[in-house]
């Protein structure tokens, strides 16, 4: 399998501006900038589309992984949360917290966390990100 997605950008870091897209059409032209990245302009931004794919990628492992210890989830709500800092090596996304909160009938606190464990750690998204990945998973009644 082969997703693609491709950027335009026109003009110099500060004053240019690009749009991203993706085969789907899900993204089509959507603008980033300067702006949309660094301060709080409006599009999006790459950190922002990770966090997306972080997301979904966790929340559809942690069902997987919900389904192979026999349960299914009433509902996975996940937050990612990227960070993007300065280092000594320029811009590095550094580390991502997912906040994940699930409404599982019939699981009970320590099988929850196996399993959100386990798709944190197996997620293909968490997998490629060389940062540091941080949890906090609710069980919800």
């Amino acid at each position: 399998m082969k997703r693609n997605a491709k950027a335009v950008w026109k003009g110099g870091l500060k004053g240019g501006q690009g749009t991203i897209s993706t085969d789907s059409g899900v993204l089509s032209e959507t603008q980033y900038s300067f702006n949309t990245r660094f301060e709080e302009g409006k599009g999006t931004n790459p950190e922002e589309l990770i966090a997306a794919a972080h997301a979904g990628c966790f929340s559809m492992a942690l069902s997987a992984q919900l389904e192979d210890a026999g349960l299914v989830a009433e509902s996975i709500r996940t937050t990612a949360s990227v960070r993007l800092d300065k280092t000594d090596a320029g811009f590095a996304i550094t580390s991502v917290h997912l906040d994940v909160a699930a409404r599982v009938p019939g699981a009970d606190r320590q099988a929850f966390e196996t399993t959100a464990q386990n798709a944190k750690a197996g997620c293909p998204v968490s997998k490629v990100l060389n940062a540091e990945i941080t949890m906090d998973a609710r069980l919800e009644a």
